[in-house]
């Protein structure tokens, strides 16, 4: 039934039925004496009402309703639009335009809250008296007498105590909300705002929760079983007691037959019509919760947390569902087998970004979330150890000064590191001698590194990783060349995503878009690549890189396909590492332990780690087409 024939109803066949009935029952009980007075009353108290709209100066201005627009919950979906996790504060609702929402339950709750909705002009002075009478016979407020407007006005801007003062303002603010509004604006006001139990708020939440649909595809029977609940909703809940739920539906059928809103044959079909329940959908958790947890803080950090919670936003996240169940597996399933293969690690982390957008495409933060919520792709400050490597020789091919054929010295040293003296040494503790960048990468050789990082200067390394993303602390030390610097799993991911893409950069993002709940764009990521290294010092970084997988330390990490790569273990085993990349993902995968303790004797991320990696980029690029790298010889020298 539409609003129009509804209204048309309300003013053809209840008005009669309910007055004739109203007038029966009490000539019953007083006689015509009392109807008498009561229609007096009833006029009075219209009177004085109006009287009272003028003099109530102190109360809200209901005028602030033709643009309020209710607390409304956020979604967060996955980069195809399949839900992770709703969020709100105490009221989980979404709000939708009243012709979305089924006339059956428009129905039902004017039937059974307000038959004389579209007749009365915020206040039913009928109703009014019939409270007053009832609450003078038992000496305390035992019936309201409210419209449905009255309790819109009473949710939004007083009390819930039932004093008279404030059933007078409620009254008051009716009437003058009613003066502002149309009725279908005030109805669907009301329908969004109500409570209906479990935290939920409006008629759409409440229809997903109890019935796992949308409000507009609610039957007769669905609608007469939610309307009875918003009398008292955590009692009638079917949740909480089926049997109660069942007879006030049965209530609110009783009602809308004898408005005649419907047929004796549709209250008996609705009366026998199965009802399949849902869920309550308050407070429910993410079905991918390192990830939305990372979402929650990107968002809070632009939008704020009241914003989020109360927005009504709908988020919609770079990471693929697939991918991330891939991640996932990969790194419970490899945990297991590290274990069992002696590494002595209680946690992994695993991050990967698309050189392409720099979107993040998978991220897991630990092995099992139940256990532990700490995202340590996020959060984990741990040192890379030699994985630090390729920033340090990515500075000497940008300055001009090196190539990757240029020889270094693999040979004893010393360097003043405040009040001493500091002397690399390499895994191994033999040295090479003269050497080639590239070799020293490939077989990852400490000492050359410290010396190119002391000839071109850590500032200017530092300068690199800034521009690169990397936010954490970096101070100049002399072993930082050997990765002395706590750094995420993601800052590493997403920096060799901008080696991968040839130097192009964009700020590493969790989210796509954000809109409201209207479709209007709150925030659009869509890529904005910059040109921040030299092509020609990326792409002869890439070349090296691509030895350490084909010929050095990273051989357990050959792919079917061009892949670059570098491998980092700490000192004392607490930390191991394989970071690589391919020109479409680049991936960084950590080992270790939550307290720092050392994850074995010779456990290395070229053994360990590398292992993992393949596996994981194996599975996420199947199907996908195998791409070359760009030669350094398409491009000029700086």
């Amino acid at each position: 039934m539409s609003s129009n024939t509804l209204q048309q109803a309300n003013h053809q066949s209840e008005a009669p039925v309910a007055v004739y009935q109203f007038v029966k029952t009490v000539g019953k009980v007083t006689g015509g004496i009392v109807l008498g007075t009561m229609m007096l009353t009833s006029s009075i108290v219209a009177g004085g009402l109006v009287g009272l709209a003028i003099s109530f100066r102190n109360l809200p201005d209901v005028r602030i309703l033709r643009s309020y627009v209710p607390s409304e919950t956020t979604h967060i979906y996955d980069v195809k639009g399949k839900l992770l996790t709703s969020l709100h504060g105490e009221a989980n609702r979404e709000v939708v335009p009243l012709d979305k929402i089924s006339p059956d339950l428009k129905r039902a709750v004017l039937a059974i809250e307000d038959s004389y909705f579209f007749s009365h002009r915020g206040v039913n002075p009928g109703a009014v008296a019939r409270a007053f009478l009832a609450n003078w016979e038992k000496g305390k407020t035992v019936e309201g007498g409210s419209t449905l407007t009255m309790q819109l006005v009473k949710n939004l801007f007083l009390t819930p105590q039932r004093t008279f003062s404030r059933k007078v303002a409620e009254a008051v603010l009716a009437l003058r909300l009613e003066q502002i509004l149309t009725k279908n604006q005030i109805l669907e006001l009301y329908l969004n705002q109500v409570y209906w139990g479990h935290n939920t708020y409006g008629a759409e939440t409440a229809a997903e929760s109890y019935f796992g649909k949308s409000s507009a595809d609610l039957n007769l029977a669905e609608s007469a079983m939610m309307a009875g609940l918003i009398q008292a909703p955590e009692t009638l809940s079917p949740f909480v007691d089926y049997k109660k739920a069942k007879q006030r539906q049965l209530v609110v059928l009783r009602r809308m037959k004898e408005l005649k809103w419907i047929t004796p044959q549709e209250e008996a079909a609705a009366r026998k019509q199965p009802i399949r329940l849902g869920k309550v959908t308050s407070f429910q958790g993410s079905i991918m919760p390192y990830v939305t947890e990372a979402t929650v803080q990107e968002l809070t950090k632009r939008f704020g947390r009241d914003a989020l919670l109360k927005g009504g936003m709908r988020v919609q996240t770079t990471v693929d569902t697939k991918l991330q169940r891939i991640a996932e597996n990969v790194v419970k399933q490899w945990h297991a087998t590290l274990v069992n293969q002696g590494v002595y690690a209680d946690q992994m982390a695993l991050a990967a970004v698309d050189p392409r957008t720099h979107f993040v495409k998978a991220l897991v933060g630990g092995v099992d979330y139940r256990k532990s919520q700490y995202n340590r792709a996020t959060q984990a400050l741990r040192q890379p150890g030699s994985a630090f490597k390729p920033f340090v020789y990515y500075t000497a091919f940008a300055s001009g000064r090196y190539t990757p054929e240029s020889i270094v010295s693999d040979s004893p040293v010393s360097y003043p590191d405040g009040y001493e003296y500091y002397t690399p040494q390499n895994y191994d503790g033999s040295f090479y001698g003269p050497i080639t960048i590239r070799k020293a990468l490939e077989v990852s050789r400490n000492v050359p590194a410290v010396r190119v990082g002391q000839d071109i200067g850590l500032s200017k390394v530092i300068d690199v990783c800034r521009t690169l993303g990397i936010r954490s602390p970096i101070e100049p030390v002399v072993s930082l060349p050997l990765g002395a610097v706590d750094l995420t799993p993601l800052e590493m991911a997403s920096a060799f995503a901008t080696f991968a893409s040839n130097g192009w950069y964009s700020e590493t993002t969790l989210i796509v878009q954000v809109t409201d709940s209207m479709g209007n764009v709150l925030l659009d990521n869509t890529p904005k690549p910059q040109l921040v290294l030299d092509p020609w010092a990326t792409a002869s970084l890439t070349d090296v890189m691509q030895g350490v997988i084909t010929q050095g330390t990273a051989t357990a990490a050959r792919l079917d396909r061009p892949a670059a790569g570098k491998t980092g273990t700490t000192s004392s085993e607490r930390d191991i590492w394989f970071v690589g990349y391919v020109p479409q993902l680049a991936t960084a995968v950590w080992v270790g332990n939550d307290d720092y303790s050392p994850v074995g004797k010779g456990a290395t991320g070229g053994t360990f780690v590398a292992p993992v990696w393949r596996d994981f980029m194996e599975q996420a690029l199947r199907g996908v087409p195998v791409e070359n790298f760009r030669s350094p010889s398409e491009f000029p020298r700086p």
